[in-house]
């Protein structure tokens, strides 16, 4: 492949880049030869010129091949799920929703984020909890999946590493609403965690990334159609986000009304997404 400052040109001129070209992108960005002005003048580009939904795959099998692909027991074939919420105020869904499927049967191993934009992070929502670790190696993963059904981690040098960088220079460099780096950032996690089945949350409303139901939905069917083709049962939910999920916002606050949602209160509209996602 060209040189990274060629291929940022070709992008940035509107041209589709071949697979190797988007591989050779993602190696930069783990290995570290890739300079941070580089790659963000990468995300402008794609930011601004979009990709077709082969270069979208492309980046997005890169990405999750750039660390660990996990692996589970035989037994649990078909057991294992996944939900992922584009992000709104008061979003504390997860911390309510991977226990409850975990009480199911299932086994949910969910690679989670950070903040992004305005919307609060499950993982910086977790570590209100003093001593909670969202750092956990995959054997870690495996084991706590085995007692209690479900984790939830973030991303690290083993897990989605390419993911981890992006994902912190998109908050700073304006380029979080682009589809397929939504679409790549999410999904190349939930490859690498080789589930059976996911749900995903696509916010839309004053309150989230995408305003509008008809942008969401543009977002949903690029989720749909690389995650099908990543041999992963997909399916996305739009949900209305004019205003806060629930009663409380911040992280702390946000981990009690979960809790209240798992013992069978909380404000019904929190409960009733929960129980759509299940």
């Amino acid at each position: 492949p060209s040189p990274l400052p060629t291929l940022i040109g070709k992008k940035r001129d509107g041209e589709r880049l071949e697979d190797a070209e988007i591989r050779s992108f993602v190696r930069g960005v783990t290995e570290g030869t890739a300079q941070h002005g580089q790659i963000g003048a990468m995300l402008m580009a794609i930011w601004l010129r979009g990709m077709d939904a082969g270069e979208t795959l492309a980046l997005t099998q890169a990405m999750a091949a750039s660390g660990r692909t996990l692996a589970w027991p035989p037994a649990w074939h078909g057991l294992v799920v996944d939900k992922h919420s584009t992000g709104g105020v008061g979003d504390k869904v997860s911390l309510a929703l991977a226990p409850a499927l975990a009480a199911c049967g299932c086994k949910v191993p969910m690679i989670s984020g950070r903040g992004l934009g305005h919307t609060g992070g499950t993982l910086d929502k977790l570590e209100a909890i003093p001593g909670f670790c969202i750092s956990q190696s995959p054997e870690e993963m495996c084991s706590i999946l085995e007692r209690v059904g479900c984790c939830i981690v973030g991303q690290s040098e083993v897990l989605a590493p390419a993911d981890r960088v992006l994902y912190g220079l998109r908050d700073v460099t304006a380029t979080v609403d682009s589809v397929p780096l939504i679409t790549a950032s999410i999904l190349s996690k939930k490859a690498a965690e080789r589930l059976s089945a996911l749900v995903l949350d696509v916010k839309f409303g004053g309150a989230a990334l995408y305003p509008t139901q008809e942008s969401a939905r543009e977002l949903a069917r690029s989720l749909v159609e690389v995650g099908t083709q990543l041999g992963i049962r997909t399916v996305a939910v739009l949900s209305r986000m004019d205003q806060p999920l629930g009663r409380a916002v911040g992280n702390a606050l946000e981990v009690l009304e979960a809790l209240e949602c798992l013992e069978g209160g909380g404000p019904p509209d929190l409960r009733q997404l929960v129980t759509v996602l299940g």
